[in-house]
């Protein structure tokens, strides 16, 4: 029994983060009633697999790996809206694409979800996010489910995701102080299901965030003052998206800055590109 449980636990930690948010992807369409079309998550997941095959192929890796694509194209067509399914299979092939492309001391810069949806929103004009589909009443499932999700990740990314959360809301409280609103908008304001899944899947990517410690608290913090000046200050709704992408390339500036030895750089259980 102890043999089967330890089998079970050491699966790739990728696995867990693709059971969320499958499980999170069908509530949403099931119940929530996301518009989200099934041709364009069909098209959103056969890109990102194409993609990967394709890049897989052309630098001679030794073998295919699935588990990246798969979650990078249910992250897609959670949080991603297009006029037709071509635009979301282009997203996906972006956000691949990166991955493979855009390189750094051995780590993909940009969070490949991330890049591709900033990409879209600012150069396709028929892509955006749907910002009002998850509903309060949902919030508290999400946030059982992304905090599920990263601890059985096994990921070692809580940090990040537990400092950005906690720099937004701080900082969107103090507004609301500083405004004089009742405490009711702020606390409206961080029940969104797209602000979790971006903390718990996002901006926490051990493969696009920095190797130490006390330089993720630097970058998560910096993120979270980038997305609240950029909703608030610019009226961005989509200031998240934009922040993170302006923010990693700080990584491995930070990275090179107070470096650890190459032994203890995160590695998933089945090395990956």
């Amino acid at each position: 029994m102890s043999a089967a449980l330890n089998q079970f636990c050491a699966w790739d930690p990728r696995y867990w983060q693709i059971l969320t948010l499958g499980a999170l992807l069908t509530y949403g369409l099931g119940v929530l009633g996301f518009d989200q079309p099934i041709d364009c998550v069909a098209a959103t997941i056969a890109a990102g697999l194409a993609t990967q095959i394709a890049f897989t192929w052309w630098l001679g890796l030794s073998r295919f790996d699935p588990l990246s694509p798969l979650i990078t194209s249910l992250s897609l067509c959670i949080l991603l809206r297009a006029s037709g399914p071509q635009w979301m299979a282009l997203a996906a092939v972006v956000a691949m694409a990166s991955k493979f492309l855009i390189r750094v001391d051995g780590k993909h810069v940009f969070n490949p979800s991330n890049l591709a949806i900033a990409a879209m929103l600012i150069a396709s004009g028929e892509a955006w996010i749907s910002p009002a589909q998850w509903g309060s009443q949902a919030w508290g499932g999400f946030l059982f489910a992304c905090l599920a999700g990263l601890v059985l990740s096994r990921a070692r990314r809580a940090d990040i995701a537990l400092a950005f959360l906690g720099a937004f809301a701080s900082l969107v409280f103090l507004r609301a102080t500083y405004l004089g609103d009742p405490w009711a908008i702020p606390v409206k304001q961080l029940q969104s299901g797209a602000l979790l899944l971006f903390a718990f899947f996002m901006i926490s990517d051990p493969k696009a965030t920095p190797d130490r410690r006390s330089t993720r608290i630097v970058f998560a913090v910096t993120v979270a003052v980038l997305a609240f000046t950029l909703q608030f200050g610019f009226y961005k709704p989509d200031g998240l998206m934009y922040a993170l992408v302006l923010a990693s390339p700080l990584v491995p500036l930070l990275d090179r800055w107070h470096p650890v030895v190459p032994a203890e750089r995160f590695q998933w259980s089945r090395p990956t590109v």
